[in-house]
């Protein structure tokens, strides 16, 4: 990994990777890199059955580093470097579920990063927000998409539109994270939810997992002749 990266494994088949690049943890290429390579070992690790992403300090992340965008020749360069070492796409592509831990702030490519993941469980002081809009960009990091499938679009495009910032119960109603807990139980409770997406067969996860995502694109008819094939091969 790298020093703003550290990833573990528990006995219970759990991959834990943790950002750490206070005092915001902004992602910067050294952490996407960190988080490339710590995925990609949890991709290749067949022990791995549930993955959870946190972080340290007090913040989730803040987003991106956009001064890196200053090193380029243009912006669009800049964005070009930045997709070619982009830890989204595999994070949305590993065979196992999905957990992120938020606090503080989960502003930009960090709630991006946490909306690519099956569930989202948030303290109660976490605030979060694609404030891309306000800076005459777009949430590229996934967030036009990722959002807009998590609680449908006509949700999304008014927050996207504003880069508004949402408190933690307005994102608990809109249906963007899954749980709330006090900041004091946030570590415990995302380690108990990460120990029990671990113990399901990684058969039925990986399935239920297929058929819910297939839901968002599929005819239902289809949709259901592909639940009852994938329900008698597991």
């Amino acid at each position: 990994m790298s020093d703003k990266v550290t990833l573990s494994f528990s006995d219970q088949g759990v991959a834990t990777a943790v950002i750490s690049n206070p005092p915001l943890n902004i992602y910067d290429l050294e952490m996407r890199d960190g988080l490339i390579e710590a995925i990609s070992a949890v991709r290749d690790n067949p022990d791995a059955r549930a993955f959870l992403l946190r972080s340290e300090g007090e913040h989730f992340s803040a987003g991106a580093d956009l001064s890196e965008f200053g090193s380029a020749s243009s912006i669009f360069e800049a964005r070009r470097i930045r997709w070619e070492r982009d830890p989204w796409l595999p994070l949305l592509s590993l065979p196992v579920p999905t957990i992120a831990s938020l606090r503080g702030y989960a502003m930009g490519s960090g709630l991006e990063m946490a909306l690519l993941c099956d569930l989202r469980i948030a303290a109660t002081n976490t605030v979060m927000g694609l404030p891309e809009t306000k800076l005459g960009m777009l949430p590229a990091a996934g967030g036009t998409q990722s959002l807009s499938q998590v609680i449908g679009p006509h949700k999304a495009l008014p927050l996207i539109l504003t880069g508004r910032e949402i408190n933690a119960p307005d994102a608990l109603e809109l249906g963007i994270v899954t749980q709330l807990v006090e900041p004091i139980d946030l570590g415990d409770t995302a380690k108990a939810m990460a120990e029990q997406l671990a113990r399901l067969d990684p058969s039925v996860a990986s399935a239920l997992r297929r058929c819910i995502a297939a839901s968002q694109d599929l005819p239902l008819e289809i949709g259901l002749q592909l639940e009852r094939r994938l329900a008698r091969s597991s």
